[in-house]
């Protein structure tokens, strides 16, 4: 009766920052760590003993963020590990230079947390011609992980966990006969494309890594629910208004939003090909928990289709 008890207990118990297990020794790159979602999923790892890379687009931005971290460690500054590490999604170039540089200095990695992305932009193109959504979240992403598998690979323990969004549900959909949005640009579409291509991605790997014997790392994805970061300042102006004031009550701090990429990087419950966002309502807000994401994401031809696409257009493949 008494252990009956205390396994519901722990069952029902909120997931927080306190149950993030000891990360000493660790090495956690986080993409997109500067600000919002990055920065605090970057920050509790520090302050749990990791190495945090912190993968950003801009330097300044980024230093700014690691004294903002030293600072907030208080009294435990000088145990917290933090560097830095240039990359720009929207550029291959880009990322093929940071894989280089992480791959030179980092002969394992613990953690690869594909973090940073952008929403609902106007139209634009990346410096490599792919559609900004789709090129920065999913094509940068693919490419990062795929030159920096080998150095997760033998780790045991290791994780990919990439961030996908209730956008994924969104009027989404893998446009294989425009995937670069050149025949008519719809923003919200584009996102949504971009951000089921986050969910197949990870549903792929994860089945490549669980059939090579070899391969100790497992991929994990995490929605934040409705957080208030920097992605929403591309909100079309009409919706803007409504914004300010239903915001406080949809949408939760970043810190809180950071919460299910936490849990599914280091809840040592977790298993290769899961999926979690808030426990809230319409998972908008809360603590982590392990939920489901589309039909759409769990379709195998898809996932395979899709990533020959990422492959052809990146030109990486991967070790598994």
């Amino acid at each position: 009766m008494t252990s009956d008890v205390s396994k519901n207990a722990t069952a029902n118990r909120k997931w927080s920052r306190a149950d993030i297990p000891d990360q000493n020794g660790r090495v956690a790159v986080v993409t997109g760590a500067n600000t919002g979602l990055g920065y605090h999923t970057a920050a509790a790892l520090a302050f749990r003993g990791a190495h945090v890379v912190l993968a950003v687009r801009n330097l300044e931005k980024g230093n700014a963020a690691l004294a903002r971290i030293v600072a907030a460690a208080g009294r435990n500054a000088q145990q917290v590990d933090v560097t830095l590490q240039q990359l720009d999604l929207s550029s291959l170039g880009s990322v093929r230079a940071a894989a280089a540089a992480l791959r030179s200095t980092y002969p394992r990695i613990d953690l690869l947390i594909n973090n940073a992305g952008v929403m609902w932009t106007p139209r634009q193109v990346t410096e490599d011609g792919f559609e900004m959504q789709f090129g920065t979240n999913h094509l940068g992403h693919f490419a990062l992980t795929g030159l920096l598998l080998d150095r997760l690979l033998p780790v045991r323990g290791s994780r990919v966990v990439t961030v996908s969004s209730l956008g994924h549900r969104i009027r989404a959909a893998i446009h294989f006969d425009d995937l670069q949005w050149e025949r008519g640009y719809d923003r919200v579409a584009a996102y949504g494309q971009s951000k089921l291509a986050n969910l197949l991605f990870t549903y792929e790997l994860q089945h490549r890594l669980a059939a090579d014997p070899k391969a100790n790392t497992i991929a994990v994805a995490a929605h934040p629910g409705g957080s208030n970061t920097e992605l929403a300042r591309h909100l079309p102006r009409i919706v803007r208004p409504l914004s300010n004031i239903f915001g406080p009550v949809l949408f939760q701090s970043a810190e809180m939003g950071a919460l299910p990429t936490l849990r599914a990087a280091a809840d040592p419950s977790v298993e290769g090909g899961q999926y979690y966002g808030p426990d809230g309502f319409a998972e908008q807000r809360g603590h982590p928990k392990l939920v489901q994401s589309s039909a759409a994401s769990h379709d195998e031809e898809l996932q395979r289709r899709l990533w020959a696409v990422s492959e052809e257009l990146t030109g990486v493949h991967f070790p598994v």
